[in-house]
């Protein structure tokens, strides 16, 4: 919001001697965070005075219109001889009152002026447009002074005549504080900050509504809108240009002008913060409806987009269908033109959350839109509606009819019961009732004081105050932030990370140190990602998505690692090894409506029972992908060694062994999932219950997510793994171990992991450890089969094992494994 002083100073009694290190001072003691106070009379330095063209000659020769001229700036130059002044504009003529710089000055930017020789003649100074003055961006022209409006001598100082003499306050609202958008908030806070009178334009007399209405109209849904008031305005003349001083407001609040009676609707809004909008009367066809858009309605609003309307978006209708996507953008075959001459003024109370939703559907966040969803004052549409009327008629000849429309739907005041000792509990500071109930009343608040309670009903414009807590937050603003102490919390003993939490530092820890980079990656995902992946699109569906491409939460932690693989891989990063862990959203079980529960009290257990059975499932999952060299890279030391899908099961077994599981209970078995390869994915077992699955992913995938070619992939519950209990201390032995290894033959189809598990079964409980150190197929092994070479490691706790005794449980072992996968003794 970028607003002049001297329009604050219209509503508020600011002493003339406030400095900008005072406004600034105030305003971030009300918590409103200023972003520039510039006093525009520092931003152009030197002699800027009015000046009089005598004379112009064309010169001729050149490519564009160069003309010489002598203007009269009267002793401002020190000799009182006309100034000589080269210059590329044509929209003057000899008499022309026009604003001029004289050498040594400077203009904003840095841009020096000086005397200097062009186009054959002498040049000292220059005649200024707005944009040089940085008034606007109008560039067409230089500045000319209306002699019957600006009564100036040449000579005199145009820094107060073109409104260089204002000090402009920027600040940024909060999104809670609407009524701050505007003059009259802004003026309000300023006013209490420096104890000074406040003088309320919302309390402005207007006229209330007629027995015949300014227009027909019917509003079919008074929730999404509890207000609207209407007047014409006849016999406007279309060449009436906006005064001067509208235009320099509009401009120095960043909106352009677009003519007058749209330009009164913006002035109005940036003054009373209404929103306003101006239909061309004559272009209206029949009655008026305001009502929800139905699903595929197309609007092409003022912008020149046609625009599909869903059914939550609010549309003001004539009888050809939707004018204008209401509280939001007004609709083309309704506009003010260049020769309207009957303009419908409106001003309506639009519901803030449908207002958000439709400008973040759109991707539509104008002016009008950022003030309906921060809150707009309901009282305010007859005053808004009687200003509009009254500029226009002041300043384009307008005729206001004596019609005035005011359907009225608005909703009872809210109450809010208060302790008065609650300030003083939360924030530290003495506050005493009579304080409180002081503070409250200068916001604007009606309050009613009782010996155990203050009974406050916050003013119109103020919709953000709804409980107690923000009524505290008033009485700290107005009391003033500087009181409340700089006191550190202390805090509370507790008893370290949890073992869930130590265990997810864990995984991430063991997954760093094997090359794999942390990301962090959107929870949000698009229906289509989901598809393209293979992944179930049954998913939780945002009310009020922050993208409408992607308004699903995520069920996999893949679609967002797999989308920063491409983008690394993209960006030329070929070896890439990325991981996350993080919460994934799985459809509730139960659908339908959960039970209504109210904040003011704890729900009762059956409600909140039956409320959990809503709430998606959300398990914290970890996940990780693969691509080129990661772990292995090319050097001075080797070509090295691409990624694969053994790379992501042992990513696998390193997350479970970081879990604390003993590798004895987790088990990897061939699976099929999607998006992996049916050939090349492991089902990650934890106890015989799979927990998730790691490989290669499909070809069909890559190719389709532009993916490098063999891209690996693992993504694993944690919820699903037990918790560690308490680690036990090692077990150490004094006896020597005896070393067998065994190698059998078994069909090709034959899980490993399954042969090691029979192996253990039957070696019984002399057998320490058994590894997997080498995979045969060829000469000596028949054709469809394959040869498993294990290590088997035999320990006793109380002896040293003989060597009978090692081989007996190594062939228990072996009969094991012949019985159930027919395995024999390689050689034997």
């Amino acid at each position: 919001m970028r607003v002049g002083l001297s329009w604050l100073r219209e509503y508020a009694a600011l002493p003339d001697s406030v400095t900008a290190e005072e406004l600034d001072a105030a305003l971030n003691n009300l918590g409103i965070e200023v972003e520039h106070i510039v006093d525009q009379r520092a931003t152009v330095k030197g002699s800027l005075v009015v000046g009089k063209v005598l004379t112009i000659e064309e010169l001729p020769g050149f490519k564009k219109p160069i003309r010489f001229c002598t203007v009269d700036v009267g002793q401002a130059n020190g000799s009182g001889a006309p100034q000589e002044i080269v210059c590329g504009a044509t929209n003057f003529a000899e008499s022309d009152l026009v604003v001029v710089i004289l050498p040594g000055g400077e203009l904003p930017g840095g841009f020096q002026i000086g005397a200097r020789k062009t186009y054959g003649h002498m040049s000292a100074g220059m005649i200024c447009s707005s944009r040089e003055l940085g008034l606007s961006d109008e560039h067409d022209g230089i500045i000319v002074l209306d002699p019957t409006v600006v009564k100036a001598v040449p000579g005199v100082d145009a820094r107060p005549i073109v409104g260089l003499d204002d000090v402009i306050v920027e600040v940024t609202i909060t999104p809670d504080r609407g009524y701050q958008m505007s003059v009259r908030g802004l003026a309000r806070e300023l006013a209490q900050a420096f104890g000074v009178a406040f003088t309320d334009p919302g309390l402005a007399p207007a006229p209330g509504k007629t027995a015949e209405p300014a227009w027909p109209l019917t509003v079919e849904d008074p929730v999404g809108c509890d207000r609207f008031a209407a007047r014409l305005v006849r016999d406007v003349d279309p060449k009436a240009a906006t005064p001067d001083f509208m235009q320099r407001r509009l401009t120095t609040a960043g909106i352009r002008t677009l003519g007058l009676p749209v330009d009164i609707t913006n002035y109005v809004m940036l003054e009373l913060g209404q929103p306003m909008h101006a239909f061309d009367a004559d272009r209206i066809s029949g009655a008026l409806v305001v009502r929800r858009a139905r699903d595929g309605e197309q609007l092409t609003t003022l912008d020149g987009v046609k625009r599909k309307l869903v059914a939550e978006d609010m549309v003001i209708c004539d009888e050809s269908g939707p004018i204008s996507l209401a509280a939001v953008m007004g609709g083309q075959t309704s506009e003010v033109v260049d020769d309207t001459t009957t303009v419908l003024f409106e001003a309506a109370h639009w519901d803030p959350v449908m207002v958000g939703r439709t400008a973040r559907r759109h991707k539509l966040f104008s002016e009008a839109a950022k003030r309906w969803e921060r809150g707009v004052d309901r009282e305010l549409c007859l005053v808004a509606v009687e200003r509009a009327v009254r500029l226009l008629e002041e300043h384009g000849g307008g005729r206001p009819g004596d019609e005035i429309l005011d359907i009225d739907h608005r909703p009872e005041a809210r109450h809010i019961t208060m302790n008065p000792g609650l300030p003083s509990r939360l924030i530290g500071v003495d506050y005493s009732a009579d304080q409180v109930t002081d503070l409250l009343t200068k916001v604007g608040c009606f309050v009613a004081q009782y010996d155990d309670r203050l009974d406050v009903t916050p003013p119109s414009w103020r919709p953000d105050l709804v409980q107690g807590a923000d009524l505290v937050e008033e009485v700290v603003r107005q009391g003033g932030f500087d009181r409340v102490p700089s006191t550190l919390p202390i805090a509370p003993p507790g008893n370290g990370l949890t073992p869930s939490q130590r265990r997810k530092r864990s995984v991430g820890r063991a997954l760093a140190e094997q090359g794999y980079v942390e990301a962090l990656t959107s929870p949000f995902v698009s229906a289509g990602v989901l598809s393209a992946l293979g992944l179930p699109t049954q998913a939780v569906r945002l009310a009020n998505p922050l993208s409408e491409e992607e308004p699903y939460m995520r069920t996999s932690l893949l679609p967002g690692l797999l989308g920063t693989l491409r983008r690394n891989v993209g960006r030329g990063n070929r070896d890439v090894a990325l991981f996350e862990q993080g919460l994934v959203f799985l459809p509730a079980p139960e659908s339908g409506t959960p039970p209504r529960m109210g904040v003011d009290r704890r729900p009762a257990e059956e409600d909140w029972t039956l409320a959990q059975r809503y709430v998606p499932v959300q398990p914290w999952h970890v996940a990780a992908v693969l691509a080129g060299s990661p772990l292995e890279p090319a050097g001075r030391w080797g070509a090295g060694r691409p990624a694969d899908w053994s790379d992501a099961i042992q990513a696998a077994r390193d997350i479970l062994a970081a879990a604390g599981l003993a590798a004895t209970r987790v088990t990897v078995a061939a699976g099929e999932r999607a998006p992996f390869h049916p050939g090349r994915c492991a089902a990650v077992a934890v106890d015989g219950t799979v927990i998730g699955y790691a490989g290669e992913l499909h070809p069909a995938v890559c190719a389709g997510q532009d993916l490098p070619k063999r891209t690996c992939a693992l993504e694993l519950d944690l919820d699903a793994v037990p918790l560690p209990g308490v680690t036990p201390p090692p077990v150490l032995f004094n006896f020597p171990a005896a070393l067998i290894d065994v190698a059998l033959v078994v069909p090709d189809g034959t899980p490993s992991a399954e042969v090691e598990a029979a192996l253990r079964e039957g070696a019984g409980d002399l057998l320490e450890a058994v590894r997997l150190f080498d995979v045969y197929t060829g000469k000596g092994v028949e054709d469809g089969h394959k040869s498993l070479a294990y290590a088997l490691v035999f320990r006793a706790s109380d002896r040293t094992l003989t060597v009978d005794e090692a081989v007996a449980a190594r062939d228990a072992a072996v009969a094991v494994a012949a019985g159930r996968f027919g395995a024999t003794l390689r050689g034997a």
